[in-house]
């Protein structure tokens, strides 16, 4: 039997739908159910698959309140659970105010004519992280996304017409550092300045799918148990930047910023860890499960259900309400 990860704790944010549409991004929420269908598989990361564990916002759910919401959870969590292991993940948006320089996560339920008094500010995203008293804690920003990402190309030609006092940017170095203050924080980000944040394909974006890759133990040694946000930082460093340049001739750089040291973010093929040929045995199973992930994913409510897996289970989550078989 596989070992649970019962330790971790996550909030994955796809802000996908926008309540102003030309900022819908469709693809985020793929990525965070595809990172949660990893994280909950009993062979892959081991996550307790309950909402005492895994909270996931996409669309209508992830609203500026609905973050706070969550990382407050977290910060429950981690006051309850001295051993606990939290892991939050952003993808949409990642704006700057270029007269004030402040910097904006642009959540679902943005008013685009008050735009800096109603979007996520990183000061509030900020504080809000800071309350959360673990000693391992990832964060994971992926919001600086590339035309391809939004809902069309003249969709998103309107946006920089629209809001032309903003810019789309990664996080700078020193939002970065006001992230990770605390013990035992560490910051990754999909891209750094105004580099974009590419698509792989329908699926996922570059960065999910090679998070996913090393989720399965891209970057670990043979008999290796467990990944750790080193094996994460090393694999993508690697890897993100070789495909955005092979599929888009484009500059994409992760950024991690892990002064804090190194922890285990998950278990490696739940507890089996890799064989004695490591990653290059497993490499195309990995790519299949991938491929396969998050294809019966589907969310309603609060609550993400494998549809496959219903039959198999008493009680499961449909909208808010938990159903019993």
């Amino acid at each position: 039997m596989a070992d649970k990860f019962t330790h971790g704790y996550a909030l994955l944010i796809g802000v996908g739908e926008s309540a102003y549409s030309k900022l819908s991004l469709p693809v985020t929420v793929k990525d965070t159910q595809a990172i949660y269908a990893a994280l909950i598989d009993p062979e892959l990361c081991a996550y307790p698959d309950d909402k005492e564990h895994i909270r996931v916002l996409n669309n209508q759910e992830a609203t500026r309140q609905g973050i706070l919401d969550g990382l407050n959870w977290l910060k429950e969590k981690a006051n309850t659970d001295p051993s606990a292991t939290v892991f939050v993940y952003y993808s949409g948006h990642g704006w700057v105010d270029k007269t004030t320089s402040r910097y904006y996560l642009l959540q679902h339920d943005i008013k685009p004519t008050k735009l800096a008094s109603s979007a996520l500010a990183a000061e509030t995203f900020t504080d809000a992280l800071r309350q959360i008293r673990s000693e391992r804690l990832l964060v994971v920003i992926d919001s600086c996304h590339a035309a391809g990402m939004a809902t069309s190309k003249e969709a998103d030609i309107e946006l920089l017409e629209e809001f032309d006092d903003f810019e789309r940017v990664a996080p700078s170095k020193g939002l970065i550092d006001d992230l990770k203050q605390g013990k035992g924080r560490v910051v990754f980000t999909s891209s750094e300045g105004e580099q974009k944040s590419w698509i792989k394909d329908e699926s996922n974006s570059i960065y999910t799918y090679y998070f996913l890759e090393a989720l399965q133990g891209a970057a670990n040694k043979p008999g290796d148990t467990e990944v750790k946000v080193s094996n994460l930082m090393n694999y993508l460093s690697k890897a993100v930047p070789e495909s955005a340049l092979q599929l888009y001739g484009a500059e994409q750089t992760p950024h991690f910023d892990m002064d804090a040291g190194d922890f285990v973010i998950a278990q490696l093929r739940g507890g089996k860890g890799l064989p004695a040929k490591g990653w290059e045995e497993v490499q195309p199973q990995a790519t299949q499960k991938i491929n396969q992930i998050a294809q019966n994913i589907q969310q309603y409510g609060r609550y993400i259900t494998n549809i496959n897996e219903v039959r198999d289970v008493q009680n499961f989550h449909i909208g808010d309400v938990i159903h019993n078989n």
